[in-house]
């Protein structure tokens, strides 16, 4: 099993791939054909795995849950290249966030 650094990893490896696959054959690269197509579609893909992702919580089976948030988390990853961002910039929010209270941070959105 990998430990929690390598694990952390993931995420950075894995919008380096998506990344070099912009540039790639539509044909050849998942990646490439859904960006190919663009942000209506990786968002119509967003929606489709957000959904399964909440059914398969309702179901309560454990792994489908997890691999639906991993598909819901790489078509996000694929979103975010679309934009021209990374993974670094969610964090960087999130480490933003990080001591506010959620009532407190929704609070100041307003």
């Amino acid at each position: 099993m990998a430990n929690d650094t390598n694990r952390a990893e993931v995420l950075a490896r894995l919008a380096a791939t998506i990344e070099a696959r912009k540039g790639a054959d539509a044909g050849a690269s998942y990646v490439a054909s859904l960006l190919h197509k663009g942000r209506d579609a990786i968002l119509k893909k967003i929606g489709e795995e957000a959904t399964e992702t909440v059914m398969a919580s309702k179901d309560g089976e454990r792994s489908r849950v997890a691999a639906e948030i991993a598909d819901l988390w790489f078509h996000c990853l694929v979103l975010l290249a679309h934009h021209g961002m990374s993974p670094d910039d969610v964090l960087a929010e999130l480490e933003r966030r990080e001591g506010t209270s959620g009532h407190a941070e929704k609070a100041a959105r307003r």
